[in-house]
């Protein structure tokens, strides 16, 4: 698409000196433990690193209707109770329509100062900020924001760009810390230049089906802490509530006897998390057999199910595979490939897994087991929901037992050591 081009305005000029240290020397430079904000709510807190950091730019990412703009109100909320200062920029809804969301939230904002705005002009927006001298400034949404020096639309490229880096600028300079919030594409990524995910410190993407009742909150960059940690969130009417336990919610509703499920256990940062694996394998009505994964990567189910034909000789190529993660999880952890494995080929064989059991491995092209990372804190919280053995890799046997993670460990060392094992008796008998 193209746009038109507009020379650089005086203002631009103004806005490159916004930084006026001079340069000194990394010897001369003295650091100091940043102080965070603990935001209220720990899911949050979590996936933040431990809290907000004065002068940070947060991007917030995700589907329409999963809960970008619910959760930023109810930040808004516990940062007032602090006696915080809090401005919240809607650029799609009417002050009134905010409020009305607020009220069902339950965030009043009486206890500090929430000023709420319908505003997309840029230069209102800073004015705005310098005059109220904010501790937080919501953005919602950067893709309605825009500048009048520039001739393109609001939601180009050269719009979008201008608004976040002036945004940026101007939290670094004034030390506020800001959430920004952004639209996605069909593609799931960030509507807008991939620049704007380089010049903020933090990008969080919501996961999970809208129409599901649970959210997953991942940072994929973050400049102040890791990003292998997630938060989880359960979309109640009074808005986004903390989940606590989340392996115990995605295990909830299991069902028992019947072949095609087990559990796994995953790594998001410093938590262990149980997810159930679901497959199901049935006769092709037509000439090519289709393959569905939903929460795990379809390239990674086929390798699996080719391992299977070719390394234990299941008769897959003329069936339908369907592998689903239960509660809308996404894992990417290569010791869940023994579970998709196993839990096709109970679906296919028609024969339940052995009971209480928590599988975990990686498996590589030969039918190998390979060995797994973190797999004492899968153990430990495989035994805190009540499990009582667990299916590991032999290479990472002697290591957990040094631990003793009060399991009982079953070593396998391939794929069909793992089936014999695993897989016995036919779904809905004893």
């Amino acid at each position: 698409m193209e746009e038109d081009f507009a020379p650089p305005s005086s203002k631009g000029a103004k806005r490159a000196g916004i930084y006026d240290q001079p340069p000194v020397l990394l010897k001369d430079v003295e650091i100091s433990e940043a102080s965070r904000l603990k935001t209220g709510i720990a899911e949050l807190d979590r996936v933040l690193g431990g809290g907000l950091v004065p002068g940070s730019v947060v991007l917030v990412g995700g589907d329409p209707g999963i809960g970008k703009s619910t959760i930023s109100l109810q930040i808004s909320n516990q940062l007032t109770a602090k006696e915080k200062t809090v401005l919240y920029v809607s650029g799609e809804e009417s002050v009134a329509q905010t409020k009305l969301r607020a009220q069902r939230l339950g965030a009043h904002g009486e206890k500090g100062k929430l000023y709420i705005v319908n505003q997309t002009d840029l230069s209102l927006v800073t004015e705005y900020i310098r005059q109220l001298k904010p501790d937080i400034v919501f953005i919602d949404s950067i893709q309605v924001m825009f500048d009048t020096s520039i001739g393109s639309a609001p939601g180009s490229v050269s719009q979008v760009r201008e608004c976040a880096g002036v945004l940026t600028q101007l939290a670094k300079s004034t030390g506020l810390s800001l959430f920004i919030i952004g639209h996605v594409t069909k593609e799931g990524t960030l509507a807008g230049p991939r620049v704007l995910e380089h010049i903020v410190d933090t990008v969080l993407y919501f996961e999970g089906d809208r129409f599901s009742a649970y959210r997953i909150l991942r940072a994929v960059k973050n400049r102040f802490g890791s990003t292998n940690e997630i938060g989880v969130f359960e979309m109640v009417s009074e808005g986004l509530k903390e989940v606590a336990n989340p392996s115990e919610i995605f295990l909830a509703e299991r069902p028992q006897d019947v072949s095609g499920s087990l559990v796994v256990s995953t790594v998001e940062g410093g938590r262990a998390l149980l997810v159930e694996i679901q497959a199901l394998v049935s006769r092709s009505n037509f000439g090519y057999a289709s393959r569905r994964a939903h929460g795990f990567d379809f390239n990674r189910l086929t390798l699996l199910v080719a391992v299977l034909e070719k390394r234990i000789g299941l008769a897959l190529e003329a069936q339908d595979i369907f592998v689903n993660v239960a509660g809308g999880f996404k894992v990417e952890d290569p010791a869940c490939d023994l579970g998709v494995a196993l839990a096709v080929a109970s679906a296919f064989l028609d024969r339940r897994v052995l009971e209480d059991t928590v599988v975990l491995g990686e498996v590589g092209l030969t039918g190998e087991i390979r060995s797994i990372s973190q797999a004492l804190i899968r153990l430990n919280e495989a035994q805190k929901l009540g499990f009582k053995q667990c299916v590991v890799p032999a290479n990472s046997v002697k290591g957990l037992k040094e631990g003793n993670p009060g399991i009982r460990l079953i070593p396998v060392a391939t794929l069909k050591e793992a089936m014999d094992v695993v897989i016995g008796v036919p779904a809905g008998k004893k």
